[in-house]
């Protein structure tokens, strides 16, 4: 059985009402908004941020979920989803997922539109049914997402990035969405509990090491649906190329340095750098990092007593930093 059907074994029941519960929050009374988003539905990715949501939930209150539960589940998704619209806009990307994005098929101003939508649908979901407390956990989450990537932009500009910063960066880019469906799975289920907090650090801690594993990516040569070197194309100061700049040589680190923002578009020179960085151990300690921070999610997962919803957390973690894509 291939790991995701794994970790979705025993929310099966769940995913299946929750795919048609979020069918209906999305729908409006508009044609052409009904023909987008059943566009955007039925191309969706693994989902694994609902399944965080229910496992969490299911793993906190011995295998009980509630309304809650798919509200926040459906929440978490209507507003990743409104991010991923705005990024093709921002970005300029033509494909999401091997499939035309918004943008592509109906231009910049409905994307924007369609984004906005998928946000407001978010935001009343919760407070129409009085969900604050999990209407604030992805509020912060939502700011954080957007300042980490304002974060970049500045430090890109002026390829500054220390080690400190580029965790932060990642952390609220990318693990702060996942620390939000894990928390939001258990205040779902047992509000204002100690593990609302305590799944909101496991959620993060998993999202750090998922981040640096895409980071790594970029120095792979297997077919992975990303290019290879795309991150220094667009001048992303990410681990492995950050510890070889504070680990060579002044002379090595400027033409690093002149070759990450002069000459990040000739192909040659780019895998030159990538090579640089193999050679002087910057895979090695971004792997490194990455199971450090997978080693603290699992020591989270501990404090819990064994069931099927924490093996699949398990695998879900080993999934993160074994995936090929």
């Amino acid at each position: 059985m291939k790991p995701i059907a794994q970790i979705k074994e025993p929310i099966t029941h769940e995913m299946e009402l929750f795919e048609k519960k979020f069918h209906l929050f999305m729908s409006s009374r508009v044609a052409l908004l009904n023909r987008i988003t059943h566009y955007v539905v039925n191309r969706k990715g693994k989902q694994m941020r609902p399944m965080f949501v229910f496992l969490v939930a299911k793993m906190v209150s011995k295998g009980e979920v509630n309304d809650r539960t798919y509200r926040g589940a459906s929440v978490i998704e209507l507003i990743h989803t409104a991010t991923l619209v705005h990024d093709d806009v921002v970005d300029d990307s033509n494909r999401r997922r091997g499939f035309f994005s918004i943008n592509a098929l109906w231009k910049n101003k409905i994307a924007v539109l369609v984004g906005d939508f998928l946000l407001s649908k978010g935001l009343l979901l919760s407070i129409d049914n009085n969900d604050f407390d999990l209407l604030k956990i992805i509020s912060v989450a939502v700011r954080e997402m957007s300042e980490g990537e304002l974060l970049q932009i500045e430090k890109a500009r002026k390829l500054d990035i220390t080690e400190e910063v580029y965790y932060e960066i990642i952390r609220q880019k990318t693990a702060t969405l996942i620390a939000a469906c894990c928390s939001l799975g258990a205040a779902s289920v047992k509000p204002d509990s100690e593990h609302v907090e305590r799944m909101r650090e496991f959620g993060e801690m998993i999202g750090m090491a998922f981040q640096i594993k895409d980071d790594l990516f970029d120095y792979g040569n297997e077919k992975i649906g990303k290019p290879t070197g795309i991150d220094i194309k667009e001048q992303k100061m990410t681990l492995p190329l950050i510890y070889t700049l504070n680990n060579c040589s002044e002379k090595e680190r400027r033409w690093l340095i002149n070759s990450v923002k002069n000459h990040n578009k000739d192909s040659k020179r780019v895998k030159e750098v990538i090579q640089f960085v193999k050679k002087n151990g910057g895979l090695e300690y971004a792997v490194t990092q990455m199971k450090m921070y997978q080693q603290k999610a699992f020591d989270l997962l501990e404090t819990y007593p064994d069931s099927p919803y924490k093996a699949s957390l398990e695998i879900m973690m080993n999934y993160v930093i074994d995936r090929k894509k």
